[in-house]
């Protein structure tokens, strides 16, 4: 039996830091741009513009969002948008923005309370009751939570290693090591995680290919390949049987005879992908 051992890659890493850096800079963007506003603002009301106090109020809600960013990557790294289970990403991202928005409300308020009490100041997030700020601040979460998933997604869909080009669009280009290699999507079998490396298996070799498995999911998906481990993709056409095990997991044969594992946790896109 095949066994994956999933693996923190560099090419991973780098799809992880690449977007996280990137939510900083738009958000010291929009940091600057909503305290400023709010400053400018006081100054057209006749009012003696917080300077200090608008900034702080940015601030705070900054930070959490760059703590929160990975584990939104992270929640759209696990349950992307696909074909087929569509229903099951509205209703995971509707959970998430929830909790990451209670998450960002209660950390803000905390910091923020802090914050003004050393400057000698009060701060009542929660003055006028719970529902009503959680309500209103959940409303703008939503916004910031999609475009930071779309960065994640962005970087993940888009930033893989490059690929030698082909001139017949069905066939896969690879790079194994210095040779460019062109492959019918039918002669692969299964695609593996394999440390800084990705292992493209076909009938009667190996190709081993640096990169990231997330990024060689977006570019097989077209090619008929499923996600049914984290560090295992399989091509749909080489799958002869599936048996479910007792616990959710399965045992997925292949056409030339050997098994494989399939986590539960891919097991509705696996049945349900065409």
């Amino acid at each position: 039996m095949t066994s994956g051992r999933p693996g923190v890659t560099s090419g991973d890493r780098a799809i992880w830091l690449w977007p996280w850096l990137s939510v900083i800079a738009l958000g010291l963007v929009n940091l600057f741009v909503n305290a400023t506003s709010n400053i400018i603002d006081d100054s057209r009301g006749g009012g003696t513009p917080d300077i200090g106090g608008a900034f702080t109020l940015e601030a705070t809600s900054y930070v959490l969002w760059v703590a929160l960013a990975p584990l939104i990557g992270l929640g759209i790294r696990r349950v992307p948008p696909r074909n087929g289970a569509w229903v099951r990403f509205a209703l995971f991202h509707a959970g998430m923005t929830i909790l990451i928005s209670l998450i960002h409300v209660g950390g803000m308020a905390l910091l923020r309370t802090m914050v003004f009490s050393l400057l000698g100041r009060r701060y009542g997030f929660f003055d006028d009751g719970v529902l009503m700020p959680l309500l209103y601040e959940w409303r703008k979460d939503v916004i910031s939570y999609a475009i930071i998933a779309a960065v994640f997604w962005a970087f993940e869909r888009f930033g893989g290693t490059s690929q030698p080009a082909s001139s017949d669009p069905s066939r896969i280009a690879i790079r194994d090591g210095s040779t460019a290699v062109f492959l019918p999507p039918a002669a692969i079998f299964l695609v593996e995680s394999a440390g800084n490396y990705v292992q493209f298996q076909t009938a009667d070799r190996v190709h081993l290919v640096r990169g990231t498995l997330a990024a060689w999911e977006a570019h097989l998906s077209e090619h008929g390949f499923v996600r049914v481990h984290r560090s295992r993709l399989v091509n749909r056409a080489h799958i002869a049987a599936l048996k479910p095990r007792a616990s959710g997991d399965l045992d997925i044969t292949l056409d030339d005879g050997r098994v494989i594992m399939g986590s539960r946790r891919y097991r509705e896109g696996l049945i349900t992908s065409p």
